[in-house]
C-alpha cells in the first residue's frame, strides 16, 4: 500500500510528510462542532482513495458517546 514512497526521492518525501502533517494539524486544530464532523479530506492525503461511508450508531448511543468525550475532554483539563 505505502510502495510509492520507495520510490520517491528526498525531495518528494519532504512533500508527502509536509502535507500529511498538515492535514493533521488541520484536523487537530478543528473547534466547537467542527470536532464531530465527517473527513474525508483528511483521507485524500492517504494514496488509496478509499471513501468509506461512516456507520453511525442509533441516535441516543450517538448522543451518549459525543457526552462521554465532552465529558472525558473535561477529565483531561
Amino acid at each position: 500500500m505505502d510502495d510509492d514512497l520507495l520510490t520517491m526521492d528526498a525531495e518528494n518525501l519532504r512533500a508527502e510528510v509536509i502535507k500529511l502533517r498538515t492535514a493533521l494539524r488541520q484536523q487537530r486544530d478543528q473547534r466547537g462542532h467542527d470536532l464531530c464532523w465527517y473527513l474525508p479530506e483528511l483521507w485524500d492525503v492517504l494514496p488509496e482513495k478509499i471513501h468509506p461511508q461512516p456507520e453511525v450508531p442509533a441516535w441516543e448511543e450517538f448522543m451518549k458517546r459525543c457526552a462521554a468525550f465532552r465529558a472525558s475532554l473535561e477529565q483531561e483539563a
